[in-house]
This record gives structure tokens, C-alpha cells and sequence, in this order.
């Protein structure tokens, strides 16, 4: 319930798009003329002498007055030295540090009004950033109304409200950037494209393409002309959800519209090719580069050296990772690992090993994803030896197994059917604080009835009831006949049992044979 509750919490932005687009009206709502009461009296005369003392720089004598200070005096304060930026931020910091409490929603406005219409963006942004980060959800839709309302009286920038709309979409708050860009329209103000760019950004960072896309038509409807980095957030938007299509259409409407397509759209575009294993049109893609004047980087011939490895198709990726050199693009630790892992995982550790040389000629650095790669391609062959000598090189580069070398290294002592070295290894790597996945479970349960050594197959099967891991259908069924075969019959239907009372029984697995009633001994696990 949580998680449907959240999605649609999520969408609610895109929503609220639709639904006011189609009320919204093209003439723009006049933004209110406020008055507010001048200082009389002790305000008056206060306002007056503090004025006096900032416009000396006479702080120890604006000290003594600081106890004495009200929003209602701030206010007027800033008023009166608002044409000189630097004092009215000076000032405002100044009180913040004296008594927060002296400072307003308004005198916030106030503030934010002077930074913006001198173009001090960045200090503007900060002081709201504090504001939207600690306010509640609602907090941004008052600071708008605040905003507003003192907008004329300070005679401000539209600037301003661009600034709030990039805020919120900064600090993730999606639902808040999109009411302040909704009520920014009401207005006749339209947000500026660096800032619709964060707003896109930031909903990609969190996996939100569908809210993105949806964001862009808006823009599009309200004539917002996107530059090449919005085209490249969309074109990534589209490639994240399959739709290469209209990928590619977007891809072309740069032209169009006069902006030439940079590195990142193509890589992002043949990334998306990549994988969905249109490894043809991605070639097709790169060999097109040129037709802007852009030439193919380092991340350009690893995503393609990936998505051939991906695919099985070692020689072609080896004859981009050959274009790549002749082209002077050096090869990173990343290129490498790619071409040793995909060697690795169809058993020609050889050739991983030529690559991991040449590597090593070249000046690469090696990691623990390079060994781990090899590792597992002499693993496959049942190299554990030589496998073994890597993990001692590990020390010499100062890297640390992980789970993914213990996996291997399990996995090699299996393909040797040594089930008890292979369970010493899963005992070291749980106490170095790693987690078996079920595949490594399921190795070892299968390595142990091969072996005969059903009681070694139980006691991992009970580690991973223990940890909540389902195991494989086809390691549990190997298990099972096993049991029946040596006469452990009742052993079987209490493990039948228990791992349906924990709910952890596999999808697939054949029960038709076992009868699960209550075994004659309780104590069997």
C-alpha cells in the first residue's frame, strides 16, 4: 500500500499540469499593489538612528540597538538602503546572527527582492534554499504570496520567483516547483530554461522520466525554447523508458530548431541502442558523428564495447576496442574491465589475461572489478590455483575482496566438485560481512549432492532459511531426490515445511512427490 500510495503521490505535479493547463488563461493576472503602514513614533525615530548608524558602518552603536529590533524595524530598515545590495545583505545577516526571530517571512521577501534585482542570484538562492529545506511543504505556496505581495513595493525582478521555482526543484521538491511554476504563469512570468533544466534533471535523478516528459510539453506549450542541454535531458528521459523513436525524433528537432547535437546526445542515444541490443543502428550512429563536426570519446567506445559484450559478440567488440586505439582514444580501467569480464564469462581467460598484460603495459590501473573478472574466467575453467595466486595480488595494489570475488572463488572450487573448500570460502565471506546471493547458495547445494554430502547441502539450505533467501527450484528439487534416494525421507518433508512456513518455497519447484505432513521427529532440523 506504501509504495501505490507514493507513486501516485509522485505524479501529482504531472497531474497538476494537465489540469490547470487547460483552465489557464493567456492574460496574465496584475500583480497586487500593497501598501504598507509606515513606521511612527519610537518605530519612526528607530528606523531613523539605526539607518543612520549602517549608512557610517557604526556597528558598536547598531550593537546596542539590536535587542531592540522587530521585523516591522528590519523592514523599514531595508527599505531605506535597498539601492546598495551589499549593506542591505550585510545588515541581514547581521540580524539573523543577533535574533532570528527579528526576521520575517516579508523581511526574507524584502531581501530576496534587492539580491535579485542586482543580479546577486546565488546569494538569493541560498538564503531560500534555508528556507525551502526547513519550511514544511506548504511553506513554498506562502513564500510566494509574501513575495508578491512586497514585489512592488521593491520595485523587483521576475528573477526572483525564477529563483524559488529553481530552488524547490534543487531540494527535490517537485509538487513545490510545480505550483510556483503554475502560479508564475498566472502572473505573466515564465521561469528561465537553466532553471526548467534543474527541474528536469533533478526529476531524472530520481527516476521520474514520465514526470519529466510531461514537464517538457508544458514548456513547449508555453514557448520555452529548450537548448541542447534540455534536448539531451529528453533524449535521455525517452531512452530511459524504451521509447528510442521519439528519442530520435527529439534527436532531429535540434536540428531544426538550430542547435547542433553535442557528444552527450549521441552517446546517449547509442546508450540507449546499446541496450536494447540494436548494436547496428549504434554503430550506424557513430559512424554519423562526424556529420556535426563531433568525434567519438572514451564514453562512446565503452558503451558500445559493452553492449557487444552484453551480446555475446566479443569479436566486434575487440574490433571497436582496436578503432578505439587507432583513433588515439586511449582506453580506460573501464574499456578494460568490459573486454576481460565479457572474455571471462565464456571461459577464454587467455585472452582476459592478454588484456589484463596490455593493461598493464599501458599504464592502466587495475581494480578489484579487473580482478574479480579474472578471477571468475579462470574459476569457469576450474583454474582455482591460479585464481588463488590473483587474490594474494590484491594486497600489492591495496584492494579488498568483495562479494563478487568470493562468489567466484566458490563458484571455482564447485566447477571442481571440492563442495568442502567451496564452504570454507562461503564461511570466510559471510564473516567478512558479505551476503551470499541464492545463485552461490544454490551452487553449493547442487556441488554437495553431487558429492554425496546431503547433510552438508541441508546446513546451506538451512543458512538461507535462516537469512530469508528462496532458494532455486532446481537445487531444491536436486536436494530433495537425493534425500529420497538415501532414505531421508522425513528429513525432505520437514524441509518441505519449514520453508513453507517461512514462506520462502521457490516458484516452479515440484512438490507433487513429497507429502508435507508433520514429520515423525520434530527435532529432524
Amino acid at each position: 500500500m506504501n509504495s501505490v500510495k507514493a507513486k501516485s503521490t509522485s505524479l501529482k505535479p504531472l497531474v497538476q499540469v494537465n489540469s490547470r493547463r487547460k483552465k489557464w488563461n493567456p492574460i496574465p493576472i496584475p500583480i497586487p499593489l500593497r501598501t504598507i503602514a509606515e513606521p511612527r513614533g519610537q518605530d519612526l525615530d528607530f528606523v531613523n538612528v539605526a539607518h543612520s548608524h549602517l549608512i557610517h558602518s557604526d556597528w558598536d552603536k547598531l550593537n546596542a540597538l539590536s535587542a531592540h529590533f522587530t521585523p516591522f524595524r528590519v523592514k523599514h530598515v531595508l527599505l531605506k538602503i535597498q539601492k546598495d545590495h551589499v549593506l542591505s545583505l550585510h545588515f541581514f545577516n547581521w540580524v539573523k546572527a543577533q535574533d532570528p526571530t527579528s526576521l520575517s517571512l516579508e523581511t526574507h521577501s524584502m531581501i530576496l527582492h534587492i539580491l535579485t534585482k542586482n543580479h546577486k542570484f546565488k546569494s538569493a538562492e541560498s538564503i531560500l534554499r534555508g528556507l525551502v529545506v526547513s519550511g514544511s511543504l506548504e511553506f513554498p505556496a506562502k513564500l510566494f504570496d509574501v513575495i508578491l505581495c512586497s514585489y512592488r513595493i521593491c520595485d523587483s525582478s521576475p528573477r526572483v520567483f525564477d529563483l524559488l521555482f529553481k530552488t524547490c526543484a534543487h531540494a527535490k521538491r517537485f509538487r513545490n516547483a510545480t505550483e510556483v511554476f503554475l502560479r508564475m504563469k498566472d502572473y505573466g512570468f515564465l521561469p528561465t530554461i537553466k532553471s526548467c533544466n534543474a527541474y528536469l534533471s533533478s526529476l531524472l535523478d530520481l527516476h521520474r522520466g514520465d514526470i519529466a516528459l510531461g514537464f517538457y510539453g508544458e514548456m513547449r506549450r508555453c514557448r520555452l525554447s529548450p537548448n541542447v542541454y534540455t534536448f539531451n535531458i529528453i533524449i535521455h528521459a525517452f531512452c530511459k523508458s524504451g521509447k528510442l523513436e521519439k528519442a530520435m525524433e527529439v534527436f532531429r528537432e535540434m536540428e531544426s530548431m538550430g542547435s547542433s547535437p553535442t557528444i552527450a546526445s549521441y552517446n546517449t542515444l547509442i546508450a540507449g541502442y546499446c541496450n536494447k541490443g540494436l548494436m547496428s543502428s549504434a554503430v550506424k550512429l557513430k559512424n554519423s558523428m562526424h556529420k556535426f563536426g563531433v568525434h567519438p570519446n572514451v564514453v562512446t567506445f565503452n558503451t558500445l564495447i559493452n553492449g557487444f559484450c552484453k551480446e555475446g559478440r566479443l569479436h566486434d567488440a575487440n574490433k571497436v576496442f582496436n578503432e578505439m586505439k587507432a583513433l588515439n582514444v586511449a582506453p580506460t580501467t573501464v574499456t578494460y574491465n568490459t573486454l576481460i569480464n565479457g572474455y571471462s564469462q565464456v571461459g577464454r581467460s587467455e585472452m582476459s589475461n592478454r588484456l589484463y598484460e596490455d593493461m598493464s603495459k599501458n599504464g592502466v590501473k587495475a581494480d578489484i572489478l579487473t580482478y574479480n573478472a579474472l578471477i571468475l574466467g579462470l574459476c569457469k575453467e576450474g583454474k582455482t590455483k591460479k585464481a588463488a595466486y590473483l587474490v594474494k595480488e590484491l594486497d600489492k595494489g591495496n584492494l579488498v575482496p568483495n562479494a563478487s570475488t568470493f562468489s567466484a572463488l566458490i563458484s571455482g572450487q564447485c566447477v571442481r566438485n571440492n563442495s568442502d573448500h567451496a564452504f570454507q570460502l562461503y564461511k570466510t565471506m559471510v564473516k567478512s560481512g558479505f551476503h551470499p546471493n541464492e545463485h552461490i547458495y544454490s551452487t553449493l547445494i547442487s556441488t554437495f549432492c553431487k558429492n554425496d554430502d546431503f547433510d552438508g547441502a541441508v546446513q546451506v539450505l538451512n543458512d538461507m532459511i535462516d537469512r530469508l533467501v528462496v532458494p532455486e527450484s532446481g537445487a531444491l528439487s536436486e536436494l530433495h531426490k537425493g534425500l529420497y534416494q538415501c532414505g531421508k525421507n522425513q528429513l525432505a518433508i520437514a524441509l518441505c515445511k519449514k520453508l513453507e512456513d517461512r514462506h520462502l518455497m521457490p516458484k516452479g519447484f515440484d512438490k507433487s512427490k513429497i507429502n508435507c505432513s508433520e514429520p515423525e521427529n520434530d527435532n529432524a532440523f
